[in-house]
C-alpha cells in the first residue's frame, strides 16, 4: 500500500502549497502596519520609482500611488488570506492565482522583473513558478479542506 503523498504530483503540490502559504503569511506579517498607515506602501513605491524603468514609473504614478490607501490594505489582506488558504488547502488553485497576480504586480511596479538578476532572485522565478504551478495544477490535493 502506498502513501497518499507517494507517486503523485498532487502530494508534491500540496507540500509546495504549505511552503508558499507560509512564505506569504510571513511576508504579510512584515506589512501589518500597512493596515492603519498606507505611508509605508507609499515609501516603498517612492523607493522603487528612482530605479524603475519608465513603464513601472508610469504605473507607480498613475495607478499605485493614487490607490495606495486602498492597495496597502488589499495587499496585507491578500497575502494573509491567500497564504492561509494555501496552508489549509482551501481552493488552492484560486488562492495561488490571486497570490501570483499580487507578486507579479509588485515585481512589475518595482521594475525588478525587467532586470537580468530577476532570473536568479529568490523572490523572482521560484515564487512565480511555484505559484503558477499551484494555480494551474492544484486540483484534488491530499490533506486539503476543499477539493
Amino acid at each position: 500500500m502506498t502513501s497518499v503523498l507517494e507517486g503523485s504530483g498532487a502530494g508534491g503540490l500540496r507540500v509546495l502549497s504549505l511552503f508558499m502559504g507560509a512564505f506569504l503569511i510571513s511576508m504579510a506579517f512584515g506589512k501589518l502596519g500597512w493596515f492603519t498607515d498606507s505611508s509605508f506602501l507609499v515609501a516603498e513605491l517612492r523607493g522603487w520609482w528612482g530605479s524603475a524603468p519608465a513603464l513601472s514609473r508610469w504605473y507607480i504614478d498613475t495607478v499605485a500611488m493614487p490607490g495606495a490607501p486602498l492597495f496597502a490594505r488589499l495587499v496585507l489582506f491578500g497575502e494573509l488570506a491567500s497564504g492561509a488558504a494555501l496552508v489549509a488547502g482551501f481552493r488552492v488553485h484560486l488562492a495561488a492565482g490571486v497570490a501570483l497576480l499580487m507578486v507579479l504586480n509588485f515585481h512589475f511596479a518595482s521594475g525588478v522583473m525587467f532586470q537580468w538578476g530577476y532570473l536568479t532572485n529568490g523572490f523572482g522565478l521560484p515564487v512565480v513558478g511555484g505559484l503558477a504551478a499551484l494555480a494551474l495544477g492544484a486540483r484534488r490535493l491530499p490533506f486539503s479542506i476543499s477539493r
